[in-house]
């Protein structure tokens, strides 16, 4: 067969595949896609050394110096443990306190206390600065080895301390001498007068103050000396009143027998 009738058959099978759908002839292999040089480049190219994983500027001088680094986190360690440990200065002040334990009554000697530093916020109102202050005064109530004096513990006007305005301390003797034993600084009583009748009339009792607080009793071995006026201590109370109170106490013991009675807070 001649050419001319070999291109004239596929010609015509060509065109009855194509009315058919089946296209493209078998005869003919597709064309491939050509793939391009820039395609093949971006694809097989590398990129710039040192773009993946690179670290940043700080973790790049940490690799570089770790030996330093290591030698900067311990210095910084070292002194956040030394600030720890030392104890911050702070200012002190100079209080007298009690150097061993004292009992009510005690007569105070230079000896009875010692001086020490405390900060300011620890020195209580009222504490005292100087130890001769104290030599001769008398205390109205115990006091215990490194605790602080004040005048509220001291036999004087101090003992009216925290008291309301217009309170006096009223010294009171009472009729039987020994009951005072039974009384302590803050104990609260009620004082109450008994007076002498007539013959064939029975003695009459009345209240004079009450409740009242026990500032200061003989029987703990108290002297009042000067605040007092006087060295005959036997069956004394002193007692915080109000004016009123105070104005009924005085002089009761003249008119008639004192007594007291305990009451509770």
């Amino acid at each position: 067969m001649s050419s001319s009738s070999r291109r004239a058959l596929i010609a015509r099978a060509e065109r009855s595949a194509a009315a058919a759908g089946d296209w493209p002839p078998l005869n003919r292999s597709p064309a491939r896609p050509s793939r391009s040089r820039a395609g093949d480049t971006s694809r097989f190219s590398r990129r710039p050394r040192g773009h993946v994983g690179q670290r940043g500027g700080f973790g790049s001088w940490i690799s570089r110096n770790r030996r330093l680094a290591v030698a900067l986190l311990l210095c910084v360690a070292s002194g956040i443990a030394v600030q720890q440990l030392t104890p911050a200065s702070e200012q002190r002040v100079s209080i007298v306190v009690a150097a061993r334990d004292l009992p009510t009554g005690s007569s105070l000697t230079e000896s009875d206390f010692t001086s020490v530093g405390v900060p300011p916020d620890l020195a209580i109102t009222g504490s005292v600065h100087s130890i001769g202050t104290l030599v001769g005064r008398q205390l109205a109530s115990p006091l215990r080895r490194g605790q602080i004096p004040t005048e509220a513990s001291l036999l004087g006007p101090g003992l009216l301390t925290g008291a309301p305005v217009g309170s006096a301390a009223v010294p009171l003797r009472m009729a039987d001498p020994s009951s005072i034993q039974l009384l302590s600084p803050g104990q609260l009583v009620t004082v109450v007068l008994t007076a002498a009748g007539s013959y064939d009339e029975a003695r009459q009792s009345q209240v004079l103050a009450g409740p009242v607080p026990v500032l200061w009793t003989s029987a703990q071995g108290g002297k009042p000396g000067e605040w007092l006026g006087t060295s005959d201590t036997d069956g004394l109370v002193v007692v915080a009143a109000d004016p009123q109170q105070a104005e009924k106490l005085a002089g009761a013991s003249t008119q008639g027998k004192l007594f007291f009675v305990l009451v509770s807070p």
